[in-house]
């Protein structure tokens, strides 16, 4: 009755409410296709590996995942059992196999596993990027900049690789060694900032280069001038500092070798007086 009193209103209507059963049918097909990104996402999730996913960590991208059949192999581990607690479960959890004991740890023995499994994986790292495979790995990495560039102006944005100060974990943080000057930088990020050095070592970016000479960029001889009002500044050694002593000492020895000045005695002698 409505309806043919207000024919406009009802076509309004029925417009208004088709509008509305096509929103709603849109937001449905919408929120299913979310839950199969979700649903995918797990899958995805789980069938990702945890070296794969340990590598892609923000802020472990100087790390190349290793082989998991060179893990396996017992004598590329040798020594390592002692350096790491909870070595077998840590080891397990890096190649995901299920431990017969997991159920029996607590959740703070589990924090520990993990925090484990991290460091096993460095020691493992420093000895995998020093094999063929391991420096391969490594030299895409450097191709492609993922460790960075020297931030020394004159070294022109040269790419640089990981060194450590020491083999020893727990000891200094990883640095950037670039070859062209041939010093050590930190990191640009914070987070590649605080993983360990040990987990590269002191020997893989000198190897590296070693390996790929052709790699390897001519020193940079540029040094930075200072200047005032155009004019190089000499620097006078401070009073009291090494190299004072040091030109000291050096100007007293000058003086001692080169002797009484024109060959003259250094002292005059005495006349005797007559009687």
């Amino acid at each position: 009755m409505q309806q043919g009193k207000y024919p406009e209103f009802a076509e309004g209507a029925k417009e208004e409410y088709a509008g509305q059963r096509e929103k709603s049918e849109s937001e449905t097909n919408s929120e299913s296709e979310e839950e199969s990104e979700f649903s995918g996402t797990d899958e995805a999730e789980e069938d990702i590996s945890w070296i794969q996913w340990f590598c892609g960590i923000k802020g472990n991208e100087f790390f190349c995942e290793v082989d998991e059949e060179w893990i396996q192999d017992e004598f590329n581990l040798y020594g390592l059992s002692t350096q790491v607690q909870f070595y077998d479960h840590a080891l397990d959890l890096i190649l995901d196999f299920e431990s017969p004991t997991e159920d029996l740890l607590t959740d703070k023995q589990q924090e520990y596993v993990e925090a484990a499994a991290e460091q096993l994986y460095g020691l493992i790292h420093q000895r995998y990027i020093l094999t063929a495979r391991g420096l391969t790995k490594m030299k895409d990495k450097y191709n492609r900049c993922e460790f960075g560039r020297c931030p020394r102006a004159f070294c022109m944005g040269q790419p640089v690789l990981p060194v450590g100060q020491s083999d020893i974990a727990q000891e200094y943080a990883v640095k950037i060694y670039c070859p062209k000057c041939e010093d050590i930088y930190y990191p640009r990020s914070s987070r590649q900032g605080n993983l360990d050095g040990a987990y590269f070592g002191t020997t893989f970016p000198h190897l590296f280069f070693m390996t790929y000479p052709e790699l390897l960029p001519q020193k940079c001889t540029m040094k930075y001038v200072p200047r005032v009002f155009g004019f190089k500044i000499r620097r006078e050694p401070l009073p009291g500092s090494k190299k004072e002593e040091a030109s000291k000492s050096e100007g007293g020895r000058r003086e001692k070798k080169r002797g009484p000045a024109e060959g003259r005695p250094a002292t005059a002698p005495v006349e005797e007086k007559k009687q």
